[in-house]
């Protein structure tokens, strides 16, 4: 009977600000993982895929790991802890131009600890000048250092040798050749290449939100996995973190974005990047959930996204978190307010919830289901003309007439009217609830495109 072989994962820790998500981005050879001259800017375990030599294998981006008693740090350290025990190779990343730390010492006494194999890379080896300088990381107790220049390349490909002949080596461990649903975004790629050729599609829904209204303590409840580190403080979330969660209708990929804040508030490079990786996510979700701090009620930003998110043609379902904190008359206002400041999305379910407690999480997804299901849902020629025919005959155009109708796309449905004259505005209101109310189209925005025949 044979064993199924399963991807090799590879772990890159270390005290903050020694490099690590430079050497990711350039294993992977893109600019995935955020970069910037100051500790702290990686928080979460990042996923991505990589490829060296004819094995795929998952590269694991972490935060800083740090001895310390602040508890956004703990979180920190603790995801970078897991990655280390999942890993079946762990890079150990150290800055030569600063020498060997204590903090490195510490983080080479949890790896001997939680015992993995491990690399210890001396990075910022940008010439030949500071090969000697590797040495002081011997002492560490995990072999000789590997001389390594993240920013430049340098030795990155002996290094990809090293890890792809131990985990040749590794019994359990595959080429990563077989389908594994897996998504790369890739700013300068094919938006609607998702996967592989041969992997399966794997809808991704998107949670977004301002900050600290507890998208990443939703995120963690729904994948059932403290994989998001959580903090009251905004801001906390500052890369897009996606995880596979299988469910009884197929797998299912959450993306956790950055929060998203006012454009002036967003002048910084961490702030800024955060942003791009969120509004990519939004554009490459097969649906939305838009977090809303109950307590807070509907902002003029909350209005803001909601907007950017049916621009983006998504289906979405609007949040409102943290329900569990107000009163009876409190609730009343909050639910009113959505109507009236979130009516363009007046198709969207609305689910009270607590993701700390999980109050009313169950129902989110059979929402999403049924958003993704009439995202891509088609509907007959001749069933569509007999409904819009039926809705002229009953409220005409002002001066017009549609003459033949047709969907001409999916994701999100997508209908061509052909006209001999322009159609109003309020018409094509008319003529989309008509067509909604019909054919039972759940929470999924509908586009309707007029033809005038020439």
């Amino acid at each position: 009977m044979s064993v199924a072989l399963r991807r090799g994962v590879v772990a890159v820790v270390g005290r903050p600000n020694v490099g690590k998500s430079t050497l990711v981005n350039r294993i992977i050879g893109r600019r995935d993982a955020i970069v910037e001259e100051r500790p702290g800017v990686t928080r979460d375990r990042k996923i991505v895929s990589a490829e060296w030599a004819g094995v795929n294998f998952d590269l694991v981006d972490t935060g800083g790991w740090l001895a310390s008693a602040d508890p956004l740090d703990r979180q920190v350290s603790q995801q970078s802890e897991r990655a280390i025990r999942e890993a079946d190779v762990v890079l150990m990343v150290v800055d030569t131009s600063v020498g060997l730390t204590e903090e490195d010492e510490r983080v080479a006494g949890l790896l001997r600890r939680l015992g993995r194999p491990v690399l210890v890379l001396a990075n910022k080896v940008d010439s030949e000048t500071r090969e000697s300088d590797i040495w002081d990381f011997a002492g560490l107790g995990f072999g000789d250092p590997w001389a390594v220049s993240a920013l430049h390349g340098r030795g990155t490909g002996d290094l990809l040798d090293e890890i792809v002949t131990r985990l040749r080596a590794d019994p359990a461990v595959g080429d990563g050749v077989e389908p594994v649903p897996t998504w790369m975004p890739d700013p300068d790629g094919d938006p609607e290449e998702r996967c592989g050729p041969d992997l399966p599609s794997v809808p991704a829904i998107a949670i977004v939100g301002r900050p600290n209204v507890g998208k990443s303590t939703l995120f963690n409840r729904l994948i059932g996995e403290e994989r998001s580190v959580t903090h009251d403080a905004p801001g906390t979330t500052r890369d897009t973190v996606d995880t596979v969660v299988e469910t009884d209708s197929g797998p299912i990929r959450f993306l956790d974005t950055a929060g998203l804040r006012r454009r002036a508030k967003a002048g910084e490079a961490t702030e800024y990047y955060s942003l791009v990786r969120a509004l990519q996510a939004i554009d490459r979700a097969d649906a939305a959930l838009l977090v809303i701090d109950a307590t807070e009620g509907v902002t003029h930003q909350d209005q803001r996204l909601a907007e950017r998110i049916d621009a983006a043609g998504s289906p979405v379902v609007i949040v409102l978190n943290k329900w569990e904190q107000l009163g009876t008359e409190a609730r009343e206002t909050v639910s009113i307010d959505v109507a009236d400041r979130l009516g363009f999305l007046g198709y969207a379910p609305v689910l009270k919830v607590s993701a700390r407690t999980g109050l009313g999480v169950h129902k989110l997804m059979p929402a999403l289901d049924q958003a993704i299901s009439e995202y891509h849902r088609r509907i007959p020629t001749a069933e569509l003309n007999k409904v819009v025919q039926a809705a002229q005959a009953a409220h005409a155009a002002p001066g017009a007439r549609i003459l033949y109708a047709t969907q001409g796309a999916t994701d999100p449905p997508t209908f061509t009217l052909f006209t001999n004259r322009s159609l109003p505005a309020p018409y094509l209101r008319y003529l989309e609830r008509c067509i909604r109310e019909h054919f039972g189209f759940g929470p999924t925005p509908l586009k309707l495109r007029v033809r005038r025949r020439s």
